[in-house]
C-alpha cells in the first residue's frame, strides 16, 4: 500500500493503535516517527522488549533477594530447627517451578499473556508485602508470624510461578516472524538480566539483614521490604510499556481442547481402526471432528513435551551445585558465594557465546547435529537448538565424574586417612588420663612422658577432659584436621592446664579455589543448555500454546528437584556413590537425547498443515 492508500487504516493492527492523518505530510511524519519510536537504535529490536527485560530484572532481584535470607529467616526468627526450615525451603522452591503450568493455562486459555502478567505479578506484590509484615516483631505472636510468612510465601510461589512462562513467551511475542536472530539473542539478553537481578540482589539483601538493625535485632523487615519494593517497580515498569506491546488475544480453553481432540482421537481409533485403513499418525483420527490445524499444533506440542523428558536429570545435577558439593560448615557463606559466582560466570559467558564462540562454530562449518527431514539441515540454527543442549549435557557429565571425586578425595586425605593421628607430652610430676571423645583415653605417664599416638575423629575440641590424681582440667584443643598428626604438649600454669600444639604432619586441606574450574564448567553448561532451551521453547510453540510449552520447560527444573529428593532421601547411599550414579545416568541420558535429538524434526510455527486453509483451530461441525 502507498501512503494514500493507508491513510486513516490502522498502522500497526497486531498493536492496537489506529492513526488517522488528515494528510500525506501528516501522515509520512507520524509513520516516521512510529517507526523512529517503536525501535531500539534503528535495529529490529522492538522498544517494548526493553520494558520487559527491566521488569525481569528487577522481579528477580526480588526472588532471589527474598530467598537469600529465607533460612536464616526460618532458623534465627521463626525459631525452626534446620530440617524443617530445609524442608520448607525445598518445599517452597519446588511450588515456584509447579505453578508455571497454572499460570500457562490461564494466559493460553483465558486472559492473555499480557492480563495474566499484571494479574499475578499484584499476587506477587502481595505475597511480598504479607511476607515482609510477618518479619516485623510488632505483628502479633509467633504463631501470627508464621502464618503470615507461610501465606506470603504461597502467594509469592503462585506469583512468580504464574509469570514465569508467560514473559519469556511475551517478549518472544514482540518480535516479527522474520527477524528471528533478533528474538534468539532476546532470550540471550533475558537470560542475562535473570542473572544480573540475582547478582545484585544475592549480595545486597544479606547486608541488609545484617548490617541495618531494626527491632532490636536482624533486620529482616527490611531484607524482605526491598524484594517487595522491586516488585512495585518491575510491576510499574511493565505497565508503562502496555502501549507498545504486540498482545496476542487468548485461544479460548486450549486445555479443554486438546483434552478433547485427544479423547476423540483414541475413541475413534480404537472403534474404527479394525475397519478402515491405517492413518499416519494416531491423532489424524480426529480429523472426522476437528481441524487440521489444532490437530497439528497437538503434534506440535507433543512433539516437543516427549523431548522434555530427560533433560530434568540435567537439572538434579545442577542444583546439587548449592547444596551437595558445599561444605557443610561453610554451607551459608560459600552458597551465597557460589550463587554470585555463578550468576557473574553467565554475565560474562553469554556475550561470550553468543559473539564469539557460535559464530567461530559457524565459520569452521561444524556439524554437531542434523533433523530429519528438516529444510535447513545445515543451517546455524541447528547449533543453537539442540547441539548446545547435548555439548552442556557432556559437560556437565565431565564435571561431575572427575571434580567432585578428586574433592571429596583430597578433604579425606590423599592416604585415605579421613582421621586425625594425636598424641600427647605430659610435664607434669604425676601422671595424666585425657578423655578426647568416648572410648578413646590417652595415659601419660609423669616428667615428659609420651603416649601412644592414636587416631580421633576430626572436629573442634573444646573442652577436653584431664585427670590428674584427685585433680580435674579442662583443656582445649581446637580443631583437629583431616589426616594432620599432631603432638600436644600439656603444661600447667597460673591459669590451670594448658595444651600447646605441634603439627606433625600438615592436614589434607583443599582450598575452595579449586571448585572454581568445575563451577565454569558448569555455568558453561548452564548458557548453552538453558537459553536454547527458552528459544526451542517459544519457536517449536503453536501460538496458541507457547506459554504452555515454556511451562513444561520449566516443569523439567521442578522434575530434577524431585529427583535429587528421592535419590538423596529414599537411597541412603553414600555422597561419592551419589555422584556415580548421576554421572552415570547423565551419560545415559545423554545417549538417549542424542538419539531422540536426531530423530526429531524441527517445524516452523507458522508453518500450517496443507489443505487447511484458514479454518479455526476450534472445532468443526460434521453438518459442514
Amino acid at each position: 500500500l502507498n501512503p494514500i492508500q493507508m491513510l486513516g487504516q490502522d498502522l500497526n493492527p497486531e498493536q492496537n493503535r489506529t492513526l488517522k492523518p488528515t494528510s500525506v505530510s501528516e501522515f509520512t511524519f507520524t509513520f516516521i516517527l512510529h517507526t523512529i519510536t517503536t525501535k531500539l537504535c534503528g535495529t529490529n529490536y522492538p522498544l517494548s522488549i526493553a520494558f520487559i527485560v527491566v521488569n525481569e530484572f528487577c522481579e528477580r532481584f526480588s526472588y532471589y533477594g527474598m530467598k537469600a535470607v529465607l533460612t536464616l529467616y526460618f532458623i534465627n526468627y521463626l525459631h525452626w530447627d534446620k530440617d524443617l526450615s530445609t524442608a520448607v525451603y525445598h518445599a517452597f522452591s519446588s511450588l515456584c517451578y509447579f505453578t508455571p503450568v497454572l499460570g500457562a493455562l490461564i494466559a493460553d486459555s483465558w486472559l492473555g499473556r499480557f492480563k495474566t502478567i499484571i494479574y499475578l505479578s499484584l499476587v506477587y506484590v502481595l505475597g511480598h508485602v504479607v511476607k515482609s509484615t510477618g518479619a516485623i516483631p510488632a505483628v502479633g505472636e509467633n504463631v501470627t508470624h508464621v502464618v503470615l510468612s507461610m501465606t506470603g510465601l504461597v502467594l509469592i510461589a503462585f506469583g512468580t510461578g504464574g509469570i514465569k512462562p508467560c514473559v519469556a513467551a511475551f517478549g518472544g511475542d514482540q518480535f516479527e516472524k522474520e527477524h528471528t536472530e533478533e528474538r534468539r539473542k532476546f532470550f540471550s539478553i533475558f537470560y542475562m538480566a535473570i542473572n544480573a537481578g540475582s547478582l545484585l540482589s544475592t549480595i545486597i539483601t544479606p547486608i541488609l539483614r545484617g548490617d541495618v538493625q531494626c527491632f532490636g535485632g536482624d533486620c529482616y523487615a527490611l531484607a524482605f521490604g526491598v524484594p517487595a519494593a522491586l516488585m512495585i517497580i518491575a510491576l510499574v515498569v511493565f505497565v508503562a510499556g502496555s502501549t507498545l506491546y504486540t498482545k496476542s488475544p487468548p485461544g479460548g480453553n486450549v486445555l479443554l481442547d486438546v483434552c478433547k481432540c485427544i479423547g476423540f482421537a483414541l475413541r475413534n481409533r480404537w472403534r474404527n481402526s479394525s475397519r478402515e485403513p491405517r492413518r499416519a499418525h494416531w491423532l489424524d483420527w480426529a480429523q472426522e471432528k476437528y481441524s487440521k490445524r489444532l490437530i497439528y499444533e497437538i503434534k506440535m506440542v507433543l512433539r516437543v513435551l516427549v523431548l522434555f523428558i530427560p533433560l530434568p536429570m540435567f537439572w538434579a545435577l545442577f542444583d546439587q551445585q548449592f547444596s551437595i558439593l558445599i561444605l557443610p560448615w561453610l554451607f551459608c557463606f560459600l552458597t551465597l558465594s557460589c550463587q554470585m559466582l555463578n550468576s557473574l560466570l553467565i554475565l560474562v559467558f553469554v556475550p561470550i557465546f553468543d559473539m564469539i564462540l557460535y559464530p567461530l562454530i559457524g565459520l569452521c562449518k561444524i556439524k554437531f547435529i542434523t533433523f530429519s527431514n528438516s529444510p535447513w539441515k545445515s543451517s546455524p540454527m541447528t547449533r543453537y537448538l539442540l547441539s548446545p543442549a547435548l555439548s552442556s549435557l557432556l559437560i556437565f557429565t565431565c564435571s561431575y565424574s572427575l571434580f567432585p571425586e578428586v574433592c571429596v578425595a583430597a578433604r579425606r586425605g590423599l592416604t585415605g586417612l579421613s582421621v586425625v593421628s594425636a598424641r600427647f607430652v605430659n610435664t607434669l610430676p604425676e601422671s595424666l588420663n585425657v578423655s578426647v571423645a568416648a572410648g578413646v583415653d590417652f595415659e601419660i605417664r609423669e616428667d615428659f612422658g609420651v603416649s601412644a599416638a592414636k587416631s580421633v575423629a576430626r572436629g573442634q575440641y573444646k573442652e577436653v577432659r584431664c585427670n590428674a590424681g584427685l585433680k580435674e582440667y579442662s583443656v582445649d584443643l581446637g580443631l583437629l584436621d583431616f589426616g594432620a598428626s599432631y603432638t600436644i604438649v600439656l603444661k600447667e600454669g597460673p591459669e590451670g592446664l594448658r595444651a600447646f600444639k605441634m603439627l606433625d604432619i600438615q592436614a589434607n586441606d583443599v582450598h575452595i579455589t579449586w571448585q572454581i574450574p568445575q563451577y565454569v564448567l558448569i555455568t558453561a553448561a548452564e548458557v548453552m543448555f538453558s537459553v536454547t532451551g527458552l528459544e526451542f521453547s517459544y519457536s517449536q510453540a503453536p501460538p496458541n500454546m507457547k506459554s504452555v510449552v515454556q511451562a513444561g520447560w520449566l516443569l523439567t527444573v521442578a522434575f530434577g528437584n524431585v529427583i535429587v529428593l528421592i535419590v538423596a532421601e529414599g537411597a541412603g547411599l553414600k555422597q561419592w556413590m551419589e555422584f556415580l550414579l548421576f554421572a552415570s545416568l547423565l551419560i545415559v541420558v545423554c545417549i538417549i537425547f542424542s538419539i531422540m535429538a536426531h530423530l526429531y524434526t524441527y517445524v516452523s510455527p507458522e508453518h500450517r498443515p496443507p489443505g487447511d486453509g484458514n479454518l479455526p483451530s476450534r472445532q468443526l461441525s460434521r453438518k459442514q
